[in-house]
This record gives structure tokens, sequence and C-alpha cells, in this order.
């Protein structure tokens, strides 16, 4: 059996979040999937000496990890599971490729419970602006987002909430805690600043 197309894949996703997404998604976007996460798999996975099947693997989870925000905002991950093994067959994927895509999509969901280090690491790299320097403009996008889909909350409960996330949280491997640990502590400070006024 050949090799997975990657490009075809990665064509069709990209496709799909294009014209599926819905636009009050301000932080779960086609730019969160592409420009975020995506890059961020990929350079936690060099850190970590990841590549060949494992890589592809881990991308393709990537692309397929909102996928669900296309029919639905809460519990969304079942569905991005669903596209991808409905999908990744005509691709080139086996059935226990698709298997190990859907175990990390699912890792995804919050609180994340990562089984694998394949897991781990895209759970990482999900939450990667936590640790960057662009972590403020993603989080509010997010709050953006979730007043938009009918959340009630003020910019100051978001922060004080932010604050409470970011002081709990730890990233599972050690390329993600070497890469974003410092990062995130300086967004620590930053959130305790805007509160201070």
């Amino acid at each position: 059996m050949g090799e997975p197309d990657w490009e075809g894949v990665k064509a069709y996703v990209f496709s799909r979040l294009a014209c599926d997404l819905p636009h009050e998604l301000r932080y779960h976007s086609i730019r969160h999937t592409c420009a975020d996460v995506l890059p961020a798999v990929e350079r936690l996975a060099a850190l970590a000496g990841v590549n060949g099947d494992d890589l592809l693997l881990l991308r393709t989870a990537v692309l397929y990890h909102d996928m669900g925000y296309m029919e639905q905002y809460t519990n969304n991950e079942p569905i991005g599971i669903a596209l991808a093994r409905e999908t990744l067959p005509d691709f080139g994927y086996t059935p226990d490729q698709i298997e190990t895509v859907a175990g990390m999509i699912m890792a995804t969901r919050m609180p994340q419970a990562p089984q694998t280090f394949l897991e781990a690491l895209i759970c990482d790299a999900d939450l990667d602006s936590l640790g960057r320097e662009d972590y403020l403009d993603t989080s509010h996008d997010l709050y953006a987002e979730l007043i938009a889909y009918g959340a009630s909350i003020s910019i100051e409960d978001w922060y004080r909430r932010q604050l409470n996330f970011l002081s709990n949280h730890n990233y599972f491997t050690a390329a993600a805690r070497e890469l974003r640990d410092a990062g995130k502590q300086e967004n620590i400070r930053r959130l305790e600043a805007l509160l201070a006024n």
C-alpha cells in the first residue's frame, strides 16, 4: 500500500474549513488550525525527534481536530473524528492510522487528558499560544467568540478566568515546557497587571 496523500488531505481540509466554519469563530478559525496549531505541532515534533509516520499522523490529527466546529460549538471532537473516519480512507490512510488520529483528536477535548506521547504533543500544540507573545490577541479572539455564542462574562471576569487557567495549566511534554513555560509566566504577569488596573 502506498503512502497516505498528505497534500491531498491538507487541500481537502483547508477547503472545508475555509468554506464551512461559521464566521463567528474568531479563535477556532482556519487560521488557528493552519497558522497556529500545525506549525506548533511541527516545531514540537522536531524538538522531540518525532518524524515519519508519527509526524504524518500528528499533522493529520491537527487538520481534523476542530473540523467538528463546522457543525456544532460544544462536543465537536466526535464530529471531527467521524469526518476523519469517513474521508481519510480516500487519501490512503489505513484503519490503524485513522484510529491513532481519532485518539489524538479526542485528546484535545478540554480538560485535556492525553494517553500517548503523540496525544500529549497535539494537546501542547493546541495550547501553544498560552506561552507566546500574541497570547492576549488569541485570548481576546476566544472571548469574542464565546460572547458571539451567548456567553455572558465581563472582560474583567474573563481575565480572571484566564489567569486561573494559565496558573493551573502544565504542558505535557518537555519540548513544550522548554519552548513555552517562560512565555506563559510572562503572560500570567500581563494578566495580573491588567487585573490590577
